[in-house]
């Protein structure tokens, strides 16, 4: 690959990578607590169904929206994608102010187990039981729908970019998965708010850049304005939170009171 084709490969490879690790923590929590109470084999087996089910959602998409003028694609998705970029900033700029409390994993786990421990059998079917079937493969599809979403609409932006954006997101997965089978607990040391901040200021960058691309404008130095555009928003997304963190008293901070 050209050095600079990397200036949008890399970043939206990135970019999958990260968004699909962030989910793919939340998911594999939820699938852990399931496998512990309800038995693996209904755990994993749901999991990998809804795995499947997304790559097939990712390919019928990526393959529709080549039949779509690449402008249309790009102002339109773009928009969206910076749309969902900033909500993801947002909440981490919120979290990392201490606003709002932030996502802890092992509450996640010891919540979900208390409520499968009480829920009644539904009988075992070939896939293992089917409420740990049915509980993983919610979890896990509601997570990847997420990041399917992250992954087209990177994809989507310029040809070639789905496979990069494809890959990252397979790579993200594929760590979740070691982690989980080496372990078997939440990974609660993940920087999960971190992450999520700054797969935040990458699908802003990437949505800003595609918005205008669409409407015809013209960067300064092309594709390597993406990297300006990251740096800024990490720049302001820093100084967002020293804004909430000064304007916020202490003790709402502690509580948690004000709303997200």
């Amino acid at each position: 690959m050209l050095v600079g084709g990397w200036a949008q490969a890399g970043p939206s490879m990135l970019a999958a990578f990260l968004a699909s690790l962030v989910e793919g923590v939340e998911a594999l929590t939820v699938v852990l607590a399931v496998g512990s109470v309800r038995g693996w084999r209904g755990a994993l087996s749901g999991g990998a169904a809804a795995l499947v089910v997304l790559l097939a959602v990712v390919a019928v998409l990526g393959r529709a929206l080549t039949l779509i003028p690449l402008d249309l694609i790009q102002a339109g998705v773009g928009g969206l994608l910076l749309l969902f970029g900033l909500r993801w900033l947002r909440k981490a700029v919120l979290r990392a102010a201490k606003i709002i409390p932030l996502h802890a994993e092992d509450a996640v786990f010891a919540r979900e187990t208390e409520a499968l421990g009480r829920a009644g059998g539904l009988g075992a079917g070939p896939w293992g039981d089917w409420l740990g079937f049915a509980t993983s493969f919610q979890a896990t599809m509601l997570e990847g729908t997420e990041v399917v979403f992250i992954v087209v609409a990177i994809g989507a932006g310029k040809n070639g970019l789905l496979v990069p954006a494809s890959l990252g997101a397979v790579g993200a997965v594929i760590a979740v998965i070691i982690l989980g089978v080496a372990i078997r607990r939440p990974l609660s040391a993940v920087p999960e708010n971190a992450l999520k901040l700054l797969v935040g200021c990458l699908l802003s960058a990437f949505g800003t850049f595609w918005v205008g691309e669409g409407i015809g404008a013209r960067w300064p130095g092309g594709d390597w304005a993406i990297g300006g555009l990251i740096v800024g928003f990490l720049a302001v997304a820093s100084i967002a939170v020293r804004l909430c963190r000064a304007r916020v008293p202490l003790c709402e901070r502690a509580s948690g009171s004000v709303s997200p």
